[in-house]
């Protein structure tokens, strides 16, 4: 299966710095489930669609504390990872479709990163 995570960078150290000052870092998940949202139209059409669209329709996101994901294949899509990474041992080059997907609409996604970390520090400090 091929998974693509959105990470922001100091995101670590955000996170433990507002636990510290007493945020509720449970918002930080749904945030993720967003961004990971306004990425996936874009990784869909990049998607290969191949004869069934099997892949195509794999394709869906996901979210933790630490990251939102956009996920790519299932039990009977075990080829995603294949053709978004590739195999240089089988010299099949990857397109890297969802990774290309989630770069494009990054200016989109960090500004929901943007807000939360906005709102978060108004809350701690009592805005």
């Amino acid at each position: 299966m091929s998974r693509t995570a959105l990470y922001v960078v100091g995101q670590k150290r955000f996170v433990a710095t507002m636990r510290k000052a007493g945020a509720d870092m449970k918002q930080l998940k749904e945030v993720n489930r967003k961004a990971a949202a306004v990425a996936l139209p874009a990784v869909q059409a990049l998607t290969p669609h191949g004869s069934t669209g099997r892949l195509a329709g794999s394709v869906r996101v996901g979210a933790t504390q630490k990251a939102g994901v956009i996920r790519a294949g299932r039990k009977n899509v075990p080829y995603a990872g294949v053709i978004n990474y590739g195999w240089p041992a089988r010299h099949i080059k990857g397109s890297q479709f969802v990774n290309n997907g989630v770069a494009s609409t990054e200016p989109q996604w960090s500004r929901l990163y943007e807000q939360f970390v906005n709102q978060t520090l108004n809350q701690v400090k009592g805005a």
